[in-house]
């Protein structure tokens, strides 16, 4: 059943939620110094597959085709493969604040297919200024390679940038009818089961599946596609069903600021005015922009 406000129950997950997606930037960027990130990618979408068929059986969620949407679920599937491929290869090659700034400009990139694709999605003023400021951090985090900003590397910056435009995509397909009337559940199925095969026949492609890999590295992988992927994005999806999209989407604002607080606790990356600048704009853009009338 919709509610109209954030309840207790509303806000304890999303802040859950919130807090899991910001750690696994951090997460990601371990594991990949023992999986190639093609390869550790491709392999968590295959295995959270049967975690997101076992909790559709277990809500009672038919598991079913539906005529017309062959094409826009591999559409969204091969759409989904590119975002994480580019997310995982910038984390491999750039620092987790980093990333975690680019890639969370994705509302801009939304804001901007939904202004002329979506219905009632126009930019307003207000979301538009939102947008600007969001932009504006993301160039930011890219050009500036003096101090802390001279950590990354380039590739990685712009690998987080393609993976927020296909972020951007994946989240207008999903908007789209032909997608939107499957539900959430399917979307993510979709996205699961075409991305995990394309990605791991694309992965020799780039490089040695395996690194310097340790047992906690594949601890870290079944841990991905179980609660990260499945349990995540499914508890996202359920927010975003229950509660007033506009609210659940304003906290997005929090992911970026507290990745870079984890690079910075777990990862040691140093912090100065150069991040934490583009990380604020970037988080006030994301603010303004699901601001709603």
């Amino acid at each position: 059943m919709r509610k109209d406000r954030l309840d207790g129950v509303g806000l304890a997950a999303l802040l859950g939620v919130t807090l899991l997606l910001a750690a696994n930037q951090v997460i990601v960027k371990i594991t990949t110094v023992g999986l190639q990130p093609a390869f550790f990618a491709g392999a968590r979408s295959a295995l959270a597959v049967p975690f997101i068929i076992g909790w559709m059986v277990w809500r009672g969620i038919p598991l079913r085709y539906t005529p017309g949407t062959a094409w826009p679920g591999l559409l969204i599937g091969v759409v989904f493969a590119v975002e994480f491929l580019c997310l995982f290869l910038a984390l491999d090659l750039t620092t987790v604040s980093r990333a975690a700034i680019i890639f969370y400009s994705m509302p801009v990139w939304l804001a901007i297919l939904a202004h002329f694709g979506l219905p009632g999605e126009r930019l307003t003023i207000l979301r538009a200024f939102g947008l600007a400021l969001a932009f504006a951090g993301t160039a930011w985090a890219i050009l500036d390679r003096s101090g802390t900003g001279g950590q990354g590397s380039l590739a990685g910056d712009l690998f987080a940038l393609v993976g927020a435009l296909f972020w951007a995509g994946t989240a207008f397909l999903a908007r789209r009818p032909a997608m939107a009337k499957v539900g959430p559940e399917m979307q993510l199925l979709w996205m699961a089961a075409v991305s995990g095969p394309l990605l791991i026949l694309a992965s020799p492609l780039f490089g040695p599946l395996l690194r310097a890999v340790e047992p906690m590295h594949w601890v870290w992988l079944v841990f991905q596609a179980g609660v990260v992927m499945a349990g995540g994005f499914i508890t996202w999806l359920w927010l975003l069903s229950s509660y007033p999209p506009a609210t659940v989407a304003s906290f997005s604002f929090l992911t970026p600021i507290l990745s870079i607080v984890f690079g910075w606790a777990v990862m040691g990356e140093s912090l100065g005015p150069s991040t934490l600048g583009a990380g604020v704009l970037v988080a006030a853009g994301i603010i303004l922009i699901n601001r709603r009338r």
